[in-house]
């Protein structure tokens, strides 16, 4: 999620705050009072396209904190004849023990904006703390890469991953595929075409995971809905990501999670959304379609939270950090207490 980055451009939040509505400040009652937060004041609207250059531009020149001890290399996927180059982050650990298990992980940013490096602090605690080698991917972003770049991209990394393993010191049958928001739909997305086209991924983590385009069509906002990725950004994201509109009828494979008919076989599954968020829904019913094709889905409905919260406050509120624990658990019990 990207309020990390924009929680540090207090004069947009300032101006933001000034210019809310008693509506909105009413409907701020059913946030907890230690979630409550300036950038709940400026719900972003990325379909203008002075915000969404702006994002652009703030997020490769903010350096979130990695974590001491933690080394970080740049590598490169290789172009091939149809798709170009992917420029990776890869984390490990001073005193990373070889073979070990893998994270490959996706951005947030609804796939309009967004870079690897906006995660370095959780990648890079993820490496400290379980002793993963991380991979953080800067896919291709909409709308001027509609779909399937971005798919393409992590995709290829994670074949990439598998045939690099014993140069980068990893053990294939122990690689876990997460995102974050739009990065934990393309992770899903990712692990779909993982499963059909036989590349082994051991576990996904899925940190409230933009999953469904059609909950552009299906819920208008009430008045005393908080979103911080709000549905005009949704509706957005998801029209730049698609190449038009979304539609009740799509039948190009891979383009939501959502929309797979059958998800028998697909790999164990973390599903972590606030019951404020508006992925919620969607959230809650794959896990339950999950569940009930056989798949291992522990899912996590974290009251009062809404959209990044855990982003701006693990550290600092009891609830937000427990929710980034639970991620930590769920990676260490599926690539590390075998």
């Amino acid at each position: 999620m990207l309020y990390p980055v924009l929680g540090g451009l207090g004069a947009l939040a300032a101006l933001g705050a000034a210019a809310a509505t008693n509506t909105r400040r009413r409907a701020l009652a059913v946030v907890p009072p230690e979630l409550r937060h300036p950038a709940l004041y400026v719900p972003l609207n990325l379909g203008n396209a002075v915000v969404r250059a702006i994002v652009r531009q703030v997020v490769p020149l903010t350096r979130t904190t990695i974590r001491p001890g933690v080394g970080l290399e740049r590598r490169t996927v290789p172009a091939t004849d149809t798709d170009p180059a992917v420029n990776l982050l890869i984390y490990r650990a001073g005193g990373h023990k070889a073979p070990s298990g893998a994270l490959l992980w996706i951005h947030g940013g609804g796939m309009v904006v967004g870079a690897a490096r906006q995660s370095n602090a959780w990648c890079s605690r993820v490496a400290e703390e379980l002793g993963l080698l991380v991979v953080s991917v800067d896919y291709r972003l909409a709308p001027e890469n509609p779909f399937p770049a971005a798919l393409n991209d992590c995709y290829r990394t994670l074949c990439w991953l598998h045939d690099n393993a014993a140069e980068l010191g990893l053990d294939r049958d122990r690689i876990a595929v997460g995102g974050e928001s739009a990065g934990g739909g393309l992770a899903a997305t990712v692990v779909q075409r993982a499963h059909d086209t036989g590349v082994p991924v051991r576990f996904q983590l899925l940190e409230y995971p933009m999953l469904d385009d059609r909950t552009v069509l299906r819920r208008a906002p009430r008045e005393s809905d908080i979103y911080t990725w709000t549905p005009a950004s949704n509706r957005f994201a998801w029209t730049a990501y698609l190449g038009r509109p979304p539609q009740e009828e799509d039948d190009r494979p891979y383009i939501s999670a959502a929309r797979r008919a059958d998800p028998t076989g697909l790999p164990p599954t973390w599903i972590g959304v606030g019951d404020l968020d508006l992925f919620c829904s969607e959230s809650v019913e794959y896990a339950r379609r999950l569940r009930e094709a056989g798949v291992a889905c522990e899912s996590r409905v974290e009251p009062g939270m809404y959209h990044g919260a855990d982003a701006l406050f693990d550290g600092k509120v009891a609830s937000m950090t427990a929710f980034r624990i639970a991620m930590l658990d769920a990676l260490r019990t599926a690539l590390v207490e075998l």
